[in-house]
Order: C-alpha cells, then sequence, then structure tokens
C-alpha cells in the first residue's frame, strides 16, 4: 500500500492559510467600522475592543497623548482626546500573525485634523503593533512616522481654543 501523505499536506496548508486571510479579513471588516464610528465622534465600540488591563503607549511628547495609558478608563480618556482634537483616520493595512488566541497584528493608520475653515491643520502615517488575547488588545504601541506634526497639531489647536486643558474642562463637563 503506497502512502500520498503530500496531497494531505498542500490540501491542510491551503485550508489553513485560507482560515487566515478569512480572520485577517473579519478583524479589518471590524476596525474600519469601529474607526468609522470613532470618526463620527464615539470611541464606544473601538473601546470595546480592549481589555479590562490593556495598554496604549504613545509616542513621548509635549502633545495631550504623550505617554503610557493604561487601563480602559485612560484608553477612553486618549480616544476621547482623538476625537475632540477633530482628528479622523483610515485603515489603510493590516498584518496578522499568531493563533486566534494571542494575535499580534501591524495596522496601518492614517490621520488627519481639518479646521472649522476647511485648513488641514494636520495629517500623518502611523503604525499601530497590537498584542491581543482571546480578541481583546492588551497592548498597543502607536508609532508616526514624524513625531513634529502632532506637536504642531497641538499648537494649532491651543490658538484655536481646543487646546489640552479646554479639552479637559470640555469633558470634565460632558461638552465636546
Amino acid at each position: 500500500m503506497t502512502r500520498r501523505p503530500v496531497p494531505y499536506l498542500v490540501a491542510g496548508a491551503a485550508a489553513g492559510a485560507g482560515l487566515r486571510a478569512l480572520v485577517q479579513r473579519a478583524i479589518l471588516v471590524k476596525l474600519r467600522r469601529d474607526v468609522r464610528a470613532l470618526n463620527a465622534g464615539d470611541p464606544g465600540p473601538l473601546l470595546a475592543g480592549y481589555a479590562a488591563d490593556a495598554v496604549l503607549q504613545f509616542n513621548d511628547g509635549p502633545h495631550r497623548w504623550a505617554g503610557t495609558h493604561a487601563g480602559k478608563p485612560a484608553i477612553e480618556r486618549f480616544l476621547r482626546d482623538f476625537v475632540a482634537a477633530g482628528l479622523t483616520g483610515e485603515i489603510v493595512g493590516l498584518w496578522v500573525a499568531g493563533p486566534p488566541w494571542a494575535l499580534s497584528m501591524a495596522v496601518r493608520f492614517d490621520d488627519r485634523s481639518v479646521g472649522e475653515d476647511g485648513e488641514e491643520l494636520y495629517a500623518n502615517r502611523t503604525v499601530l503593533v497590537v498584542r491581543t488575547r482571546w480578541g481583546r488588545i492588551v497592548r498597543q504601541e502607536d508609532f508616526y512616522e514624524d513625531t513634529g506634526r502632532i506637536v504642531e497639531l497641538e499648537r494649532k489647536l491651543t490658538e484655536r481654543g481646543r487646546g489640552a486643558r479646554a479639552f479637559v474642562r470640555a469633558t470634565a463637563t460632558g461638552a465636546r
């Protein structure tokens, strides 16, 4: 009796690759939907994807988003700062690796801010490096192409009365 393991191996590899592509596509569809909600001012759907003890690490610098944001309440403040600054974003690409219970992802995320007069205040490219545990984000590190642009955005927002301190007062009263 002759064994023919090669076709089974090829079929298994093809099935695995197909499943990986399906998982990646499902994650991309969900993240794009959540980012659309964020762009519309609702961070809730995106925030729901984070574990309670998640950590978001953002480039250091003299701006409101800098530093480590540990736990969902801190990440929610980060996302609300994003919305309050008039930022919008778009997921341009997604790469996934690892088993479903411990995925690693790289996300290409482009963001921008436009002033009330239509002037583009800011545009940047970002890579988000994300680790998940059982479908929830546990760690995210944001790497911006040009962190100087973020500092410049902060300056422009302050000139328009939308600086970090104005934002803190607005969120404390529930205004945006």
